[in-house]
């Protein structure tokens, strides 16, 4: 799908903003509102846009611990992967997971109450024989940026 400067322009306000009337979304990008309406729909149809999220203040439910997380498992399957990450999958605590090429085999952020709930986490993972070779802890202390929206930038196109 080629993309020009106005659907750039779209999905960078709607992924700064999320939900937007027809007329701001249109005024932001400089065109009128049914055809930014109208780009909006194509670039939801072609799968750019796979929806709309709030985010949520952490903070406001009370002092909360995030965790980054490298792991190597001690083999490299795909059962071994695969069983790795189901369990991680279906922790909410574990707010993000990537798989790595190089030197390690994953990066995950868990965010949890204290430091005290993480360890009870890798106790129970390494007591479920997950497969896990080694781990290295890195306990954040401030979040300087944290951008989850994601919008190429023109010189990305092709």
């Amino acid at each position: 799908m080629k993309l020009d400067t106005y659907d750039l322009r779209i999905l960078a306000t709607v992924a700064r903003r999320g939900r937007i009337t027809k007329r701001a979304l249109a005024e932001a990008v400089g065109l009128s509102p049914t055809p930014c309406w109208t780009r909006l729909a194509r670039l939801e149809k072609a799968g750019l846009i796979t929806g709309y999220h709030a985010r949520i203040a952490p903070d406001a439910f009370g002092p909360l611990t995030t965790v980054m997380l490298e792991v190597t498992l001690r083999s490299h399957t795909r059962a071994d992967f695969e069983r790795f990450e189901s369990v991680i999958c279906a922790d909410p605590r574990v707010t993000a997971c990537w798989s790595l090429g190089g030197g390690i085999d994953y990066l995950l952020r868990i965010v949890v109450r204290d430091i005290g709930e993480y360890q009870d986490i890798i106790d129970g993972w390494l007591a479920r024989d997950l497969g896990i070779d080694r781990y290295f802890t890195y306990v954040v202390t401030k979040v300087v940026k944290q951008d989850e929206a994601f919008v190429p930038s023109p010189g990305m196109l092709s």
